[in-house]
Formats: C-alpha cells, structure tokens, sequence
C-alpha cells in the first residue's frame, strides 16, 4: 500500500508549477444573499435566505452568514432551513441582478489578466503568471483585485493564491469571509499533508467515508498509498487523488470551458399526474432549454429526461440522435417516446427535469418552435 521513494519526474512536475504558476481564487462571500443584503438595507445584520418560500418544495439557493449560524446552507429544503430558524428572511432569487453584478466583478478580473475561467456567477480561477501590476506580486493582485470588488460593488469577496489550482480553491475558504490566504510553494508539502481529507476540494462525504477505511484521514495518509490501490478503489479519480497528494496540479485556467450540458428542472408545489401533463410540462422545460443552447449558438443531440416521483425515487430516460434537436414535431414526438417507459400514468410527480448535451457549435443553428405541433 505504501509508495516507495518520489521519482524524479514527480520531482520535475512540481518544480516545474513551482517555479512558474501564479493563481489566485476569488470566491465571492454568499453572493446572492449579500447581493440582497446591499440592495435592501431592512436586511442588513438578518438570517437571509435566498430561495424556496419556508412552506414549500423549493431549496436554498444561498445563504447569509447570519444563517449560517443556524446551521443552514444551500441545497438544504427550505421547509428545514425554516425549522433551523423560523426568523429567517426568505427571498426570491433576483438573478438579474446576481448576473449584473457577476459582469462587474469579471471586468475587473480582466482588468489583469485574460485568463479567467469562472465556474460560476460568484468565482473564479485567474492565472496572474504574467501580470505585470504591483511588480507581478499575485499577493497584491489579489489585494487590490478585492478592494476594487468592495468599490465597484459594495460587496466582498475572498481570495486564495498559490501555485496549482487545488490549492488557491483551498485557500480562499480559509478566512471567510473577506478572506485572504497565501500558500507558497515552500508550504505546500506541508499544507496538503496536514489537511484533513474532508477539506480536500472534490472530495464527498461517500469519498470521505471509503478513504477512511482505508486509513486515509489526512493529506499525509494519501501521500503514502500508492497509485496502483487508488486505481483500484477509485477508479480514474485515484490518478487525481495521487498527484494532489504531491502537490501537483497541471490543470490550466481555461478561458473558454466548453459547456458540456444545459440542463433546466422544477419542483413543483403539488404532484403532478397523467402522461398529458408530464408531456406539457416536460415541453415547456424543452422549449426554455433549446432556447438556451440557441442562445450559445450550440447545437444538442441528446435529450435526457428526468422525473422524480412522489417518494422521491428518481429515474432519468435519454436518446442520443444523429441530427441536432431542433425541430418542434420531432421533439414532441422524442419526449413521447421517452416516458412511455416510465411510469407517469401510475405513480405522481413531484420534480421534472430536462438536459441537453452532445453539444457542439453551430453557427447557422436555428431553434424552430416545440410547440408548432401542440394545439
């Protein structure tokens, strides 16, 4: 189980990020909630939870701080995260104005560099290697880069910087919020052997669960096993786990990530039943989702559904076609086929959902309407 001696092409790769990498992560403090937060001053210094009304089926989306000491965070049923705290302020999601204030935000990133790659409205990766401001200090960079978000804004955000991706994630949940924490490329070793495995960026809880068994608890104890039982255990991910064992992590900010899906679901307040309603209500989650790839000028060729029933067992159908899906009839007539091996007419449905993915570019794609075949 125990690897022997670091080879010396380990050795390279970590020199070589070492020597040239400088990244830094900036993770914007409860984005939503604080975008609330600044636009309403009523709810300044209050429990805030952006999502799902308390008496309902909906989630939270995101959360204040002064939530968060109750123990709530997003993805938990608002039904609960009222429980937790029955003064808590709920409110609908404004993404508007969360996406007004994303735009903000990367401006100034680019400000700095062009390599940006934002996984999502509140963060994201920026490679200042070759940044010339402050003296090509990632520290100060970094620095300023928040001070301008708190000007530009009124909002606040966190910042990591080291060498490697992996690390500059870890490192801007260090202090929030506002936070602010550098990981040299001398304190890397130690850094990742002291940290728990629970803290390890794309580690669950099941993750957790199986390396525990295997004695894994820490950054030190995955450091000692070898690449062979991480494969056999892990699959693919057990290379990922061994490199970030070692420090390493080569993976570039990319500018341009290719979006893989376009996925749009609802859970609905009551159950819905009968295969004509599920049709309707599936068509209109189509319809929004080719407008999107539309939008994107991308190009889908399959559709995958999916329905979670009353007892919230959860099925998924998908068809991968050999010509984009775009046309009205022959999408109605794909969703027909689909949940005719579901069980739709027999069981209720609390959640629909609809993804489209084999994306590809289309510059003369053209979305033509789902419903030209509905009465």
């Amino acid at each position: 189980m125990v690897e022997g001696s670091k080879s010396s092409i380990t050795d390279k790769l970590i020199n070589n990020q070492v020597s040239n990498r400088k990244i830094i992560h900036i993770d914007m403090d409860a984005f939503f909630a604080s975008v609330e937060q600044r636009d309403f001053s009523e709810l300044q210094g209050k429990p805030v939870i952006v999502g799902g009304p308390p008496h309902s089926r909906g989630v939270v989306a995101a959360c204040s701080y002064e939530a968060r000491k109750f123990g709530i965070h997003s993805a938990m049923p608002s039904s609960h995260a009222y429980r937790l705290c029955p003064d808590a302020i709920f409110v609908t999601p404004r993404f508007e104005a969360y996406r007004e204030a994303s735009a903000i935000i990367r401006e100034i990133f680019y400000s700095y560099t062009t390599l940006v790659e934002p996984p999502s409205l509140d963060e994201a990766y920026l490679d200042v290697s070759h940044c010339s401001k402050h003296n090509g200090s990632a520290t100060l960079i970094a620095k300023a880069i928040k001070t301008k978000i708190q000007q530009h804004t009124g909002l606040t955000a966190s910042a990591g910087i080291s060498y490697n991706k992996f690390l500059a994630k870890i490192a801007s949940d260090i202090n929030k919020p506002n936070g602010f924490y550098l990981i040299t490329p001398e304190q890397g070793k130690t850094f990742i052997e002291n940290l728990p495995i629970r803290k390890f960026h794309g580690i669950g809880k099941a993750t957790e669960t199986k390396m525990a068994k295997l004695g894994i608890h820490n950054g030190k104890d995955l450091k000692k096993v070898s690449l062979q039982c991480l494969k056999e255990n892990f699959g693919k991910a057990g290379l990922y786990y061994y490199h970030i064992a070692q420090g390493i992590d080569p993976r570039p900010v990319k500018t341009n990530r290719p979006k893989k899906s376009i996925g749009i679901e609802t859970t609905f307040q009551q159950d819905l039943s009968g295969s004509a309603v599920i049709l309707k209500q599936l068509q209109i989650l189509l319809k929004n989702a080719l407008e999107k790839t539309a939008a994107k000028r991308l190009s889908p060729r399959t559709l995958t559904i999916k329905i979670k029933y009353q007892n919230f067992q959860q099925i998924t159908r998908s068809r991968t076609l050999t010509s984009p899906i775009q046309h009205g009839k022959a999408a109605n007539y794909l969703l027909k086929e689909l949940i005719t091996t579901t069980d739709v007419n027999h069981r209720k449905v609390r959640l629909l959902g609809v993804t489209l993915s084999s994306l590809e570019k289309h510059s003369n794609y053209h979305q033509l309407d789902l419903f030209d075949s509905i009465s």
